[in-house]
């Protein structure tokens, strides 16, 4: 555990001088002053920011401040003391009634390691006997944040109550009163902290937040539903923006686990699954996985793979990715299908570590064009409108194809 003693070197008024072989050594007092306020910040993930002030007493003369931290993960190398100002006033030698207070310097003379002990030695100078309140600032380790977040959306799936939980764990082998907890975001908490201690509080709650329910293909990052039969992955997906418009945009998004439930429409809740939110900076959007749609069907081959000699062992390479697409489900959706372009000369030509060059070719039949927003230069995107199945329960076959020109292989 850590403490703060006090040891005086001077003592005035006509009370006792001490020796030499005394002023030397360190008398821990029994009494210590207890703290006046701690604020903890946890806004950097790799170290956590303790502040604590207390109102110490002095004498006119030199004294010394010992502060001890055994057994705490207290970083050494971090700690500050600074003096504040005056603090209380002391009972003994109060000025009379209508005198006026001498003012009080106190300057922090040097600072000092004790052999062998985890501790440090501040000698404090003060013009007269009095109070001061200081702060003692250091770095704190095992004392951890984390995030995670219950999402409960509309039984239409149009919006969502996102609720953002954060978790304190303390194993720092040191406690805390009424402390002031600041994330690096939003409000202040007060809260007490034990030792050992794991506590969750509600960080922040955000209402009728938008979503969009996104159905995907994405060979490269999905992979297949089932390869022999050409089938892809369907993930699906909520997707909110972190953007004052959509409710949101107070805050990054911090990483963390989401619970998503939905309302069934009747008063109550069913759970559909959970992801991890990725850390979603404002303006950016956070996807949460919702499972692999089985009711939309993917089908895609290589088309056309064809070289074409440029000059000497150089060529460009033509292919063709054709896709079957067919919705069974009772609505409309819309289909986002998106091509790694590595990807697709890796499945024909190999792993060869080249950067790529292509270009999209005449034969591209999905409407629209690429999503300019959404494609980068190794990877497009499109979107496919599909109409909900017809009353017998069958889904109409649509065919695209993606033409692209590998440029410059060999």
């Amino acid at each position: 555990m850590r403490m703060l003693v006090f040891t005086t070197v001077l003592i005035s008024g006509g009370l006792v001088l001490l020796a030499p072989s005394q002023a030397s050594a360190r008398i821990k007092l029994i009494t210590l002053p207890v703290r006046e306020r701690v604020e903890v910040q946890l806004d950097n993930p790799n170290a956590t920011l303790v502040e604590e002030e207390r109102i110490v007493p002095l004498v006119a003369g030199v004294n010394q401040v010992d502060f001890s931290w055994a057994n705490t993960q207290i970083d050494p190398n971090t700690i500050l003391f600074r003096v504040l100002g005056p603090g209380a006033p002391v009972a003994e030698g109060e000025p009379q009634v209508g005198a006026e207070a001498p003012a009080m310097q106190v300057e922090v003379l040097s600072v000092s390691y004790p052999p062998n002990e985890a501790a440090l030695v501040w000698q404090v100078s003060a013009s007269a006997s009095g109070s001061a309140r200081v702060r003692i600032s250091y770095l704190l380790g095992n004392l951890t944040k984390s995030f995670n977040y219950r999402a409960v959306a509309s039984n239409d799936e149009t919006t969502l109550t996102l609720s953002q939980y954060m978790r304190l764990q303390n194993f720092a082998n040191e406690e805390y009163g009424a402390t002031g907890l600041w994330a690096g975001f939003g409000e202040s908490f007060l809260k007490p902290i034990g030792i050992n201690e794991t506590k969750e509080m509600l960080a922040a709650r955000y209402l009728n937040v938008p979503i969009r329910k996104t159905y995907s293909v994405n060979p490269a990052a999905y992979g297949y539903l089932d390869q022999p039969q050409n089938k892809l992955c369907v993930p699906m997906h909520y997707v909110l923006k972190n953007d004052a418009e959509n409710q949101l945009g107070q805050a990054p998004l911090q990483f963390g686990k989401v619970r998503i439930f939905q309302e069934d429409g009747r008063g109550s809740t069913a759970f559909i699954g959970e992801d991890y939110g990725k850390f979603t900076p404002l303006d950016d959007e956070m996807p949460l996985f919702l499972g692999v749609a089985q009711d939309i069907v993917v089908r895609r081959t290589i088309d056309r793979n064809e070289a074409r000699r440029v000059a000497g062992n150089l060529y460009h390479r033509e292919v063709v990715v054709k896709y079957e697409i067919e919705n069974f489900k009772a609505q409309a959706v819309t289909l986002d299908v998106a091509e790694t372009l590595t990807h697709i000369r890796n499945e024909i030509l190999g792993n060869t570590g080249r950067e790529i060059e292509w270009e999209l070719g005449p034969e591209t039949t999905f409407e629209g064009g690429a999503d300019a927003e959404k494609s980068t230069h190794d990877q497009v995107v499109f979107h496919v409108a599909l109409p909900a199945r017809n009353d017998n329960g069958k889904a109409e076959t649509f065919v695209h194809k993606l033409h692209v020109v590998i440029k410059n292989e060999w």
